[in-house]
């Protein structure tokens, strides 16, 4: 379920607006994002998993808030990272 050093590294240096850059909303969503995709491969397996599974709705919360805030922020950057995730259809 947790992320490797690598697979996080990977996922911040595609996400970093410069170098050292972990802090960013971009950054932020992104991690969260990674972390939720492996928590709901974890669900097919573990159907009945109900306490990660609470956890995994605390993420999410957390990764809209960020969405949010960065929509009302700057909504170019938001449109920017939806569709580089992919999170709306």
């Amino acid at each position: 379920m947790a992320m490797d050093s690598q697979a996080k590294k990977a996922v911040i240096d595609a996400h970093a607006h410069h170098e050292g850059d972990t802090g960013s909303p971009e950054v932020q969503v992104a991690l969260l994002t990674a972390r939720i995709e492996g928590l709901t491969e974890h669900f097919k397996v573990h159907k009945k998993d109900f306490h990660s599974r609470t956890g995994l709705l605390k993420i999410v919360g957390r990764r809209r808030n960020i969405l949010n805030y960065l929509k009302k922020k700057d909504i170019q950057r938001y449109r920017a990272l939806i569709e580089k995730l992919g999170l709306r259809k």
